[in-house]
Parts: structure tokens; C-alpha cells; sequence
């Protein structure tokens, strides 16, 4: 079921719960980088949850719906259920996106083992039908974070990684780089299929997967949050995971169980994980160079 596009955001709440609903509170929330948050309540007593930008960015709500469905298809990891986007012309116009709101319950019992099996079941369901003329990839471009996601399909991972991943990153970063540092990117770029290897089955990726993303939804158990969804190597995920602090051992030891990864995944890590800190960079500024340049220091020595 497509999700419905809304012209004003009366518009979208009369067709979504009545025409009698009306909003009796809005509460700005913090953690967002790049969209305002806000927790609606309805006269009814219903909490929503709205995410809002420019017109401009419409494409950021679209893109992330379609992630969202994609997950949803899988029948396996929980997301938060869609309810419309669009936009309004009120305040200068904005666009919006409206969620199903996330009460913040107690997480469940074996939260995080039970959330490495659902996670290994998306990574092994069928993925085919969300790439179309090649094995990775997606329908369409996205986004991550604010930065556009290139999904062009290809039969090969390590073509796809190079190409949709490591190449637009590294052209966008251009001018943080000497020109001994861009040769050595660029050489990384090249030889991308000496260091990854291919996965035995596409698996769609949330393709954003750091805890920021991984919310207690209202059953107690994990859900999925703001994809950047594509077909890919399922490693990928999990090298995402180890960026930013890690999720718990229990985590990793219950998705090895479902889904043994393949071997070598550990020298593999870093530069799956090359990509968001391009992007990072790209989006944050000259903070990011250092780790960049680490990685890339690290896998370059094999010149």
C-alpha cells in the first residue's frame, strides 16, 4: 500500500483519524540532526509522532517512507507505522512526515538477543524485489543523513560499494585532502574488490544502523528508525553497528548464532565503516579527517 501524500497537515489528520481531530499539544523533542521532532496530541488523546523540514526536502520523507515499507515487507524487525507525509504552507510552508509515536516502555526481556534474530532474519529474507536490474542496490536514491545515497543497481558488491559508496564520498570531500591522501583514496577505491569479499545472499540493509536508530518501541522489543535502506552485504549492518560505541556482547554473540558471519569479517570492518565517516565528514566538517584518514592509513598500507 503506497502512503498517502498530503497537501496540509489538517488535511492528513481529518483523512487519517476523522475529521473531527484536532491537535491539542505539540512538544518539540531533541536528538534530531537534520529534522525537527515533535510529539503531537490529539483531542482524542492519541500521541503521533512528527517529524517536519523545509518544502524543499519533501524527498527526505518519501525516501525514508519507502525504507520504512521495505523493512515492513521483510516481516521481521518492527518499525514504527507510517501514517502520511507531505506538506503545509503554514509558517512558510514545511514538509512533514507522521509515525506511529513510541512510548518509551521498558525494554523486554532478551531485548538485545531477540533484536540480533530479527536482524539476521531481514538480513536473510528475500531481497530481490527492492533492487531492480542488479543484485544490490535499491528502487531508488536515498539518503544518509542529509547526504544523497546513490543506489544504482549492480550484480557485484564490491562494484556497488565502489561506485555508489566510496566514489561520490570521497569527490564530495575533495578539498579536505592533500594530494598524496586523495591518491591513496582513490587507489582504495579502485582495488575495492581485493578487500571485500561477496556476500553468499543479498540482504537488505537498514544502512544506517547505529543505537541512535534502534528505538523501545510500545511492545517493549526493538524497532527500526530514519533507514537509509539498500540491498548490500549484510556485514555491512554490523560493521555500522561497531562505529559509535557498539551495542551489548549479547548482541553480537545471538546474531552470530542465527547468522555466522563470513570469515575475515573483523579485517573487513573498518572499511565498510570508511564510507560513514566520509560521509561524516562531508556533512560535519574537518573533526571527521582524522578518523578518515586513519582508516584509510590502515588499508592503504597495502599499496
Amino acid at each position: 500500500m503506497m502512503l498517502p501524500c498530503f497537501t496540509s497537515l489538517p488535511d492528513a489528520l481529518s483523512d487519517i483519524f476523522g475529521s473531527s481531530i484536532k491537535i491539542t499539544q505539540s512538544v518539540q523533542l531533541s536528538g534530531g540532526d537534520i529534522n525537527q521532532a515533535c510529539r503531537l496530541t490529539l483531542n482524542d488523546g492519541t500521541h503521533i509522532f512528527m517529524k517536519a523540514n523545509t518544502k524543499e526536502n519533501l524527498p527526505f520523507f518519501k525516501t525514508e517512507a519507502a525504507g520504512l515499507s521495505a523493512i515492513a515487507k521483510t516481516e521481521t524487525v518492527r518499525t514504527p507505522r507510517m501514517l502520511g507525509y507531505g506538506t503545509d504552507e503554514a509558517k512558510g510552508g514545511y514538509s512533514f512526515l507522521l509515525l506511529e509515536y513510541a512510548q518509551g516502555k521498558k525494554q523486554a526481556k532478551d531485548y538485545w538477543e531477540n533484536f540480533a534474530g530479527q536482524l539476521a532474519a531481514m538480513h536473510r529474507a528475500p531481497a530481490l524485489e527492492f533492487v531492480s536490474g542488479g543484485r544490490y542496490g535499491f528502487l531508488e536514491d536515498n539518503f544518509i543523513g542529509a547526504g544523497r545515497q546513490v543506489n544504482t543497481a549492480s550484480d557485484s558488491f564490491a562494484a556497488f560499494f565502489r561506485d555508489c559508496r566510496l566514489k561520490p564520498q570521497i569527490e564530495r570531500a575533495f578539498r579536505y585532502f592533500e594530494k598524496s591522501d586523495f591518491k591513496k583514496l582513490d587507489w582504495l577505491a579502485q582495488h575495492t574488490d581485493r578487500i571485500l569479499t561477496e556476500p553468499e545472499y543479498p540482504s537488505l540493509l537498514h544502512g544506517d544502523l547505529w543505537s541512535g536508530n534502534v528505538i523501545t518501541g510500545n511492545d517493549g522489543k526493538a524497532w527500526l528508525t530514519d533507514p537509509a535502506v539498500y540491498v548490500g552485504h549484510a556485514e555491512a549492518d554490523l560493521a555500522m553497528t561497531e562505529l559509535f560505541g557498539g551495542f551489548p556482547r549479547a548482541f553480537y554473540e545471538a546474531y552470530q548464532e542465527a547468522a555466522p558471519l563470513q570469515p575475515g569479517y573483523s579485517e573487513r570492518r573498518d572499511f565498510y565503516n570508511l564510507y560513514h565517516l566520509l560521509n561524516h565528514l562531508n556533512l560535519f566538517g574537518r573533526a571527521y579527517l582524522g578518523p578518515v584518514m586513519s582508516v584509510v592509513s590502515r588499508y592503504a598500507g597495502r599499496m
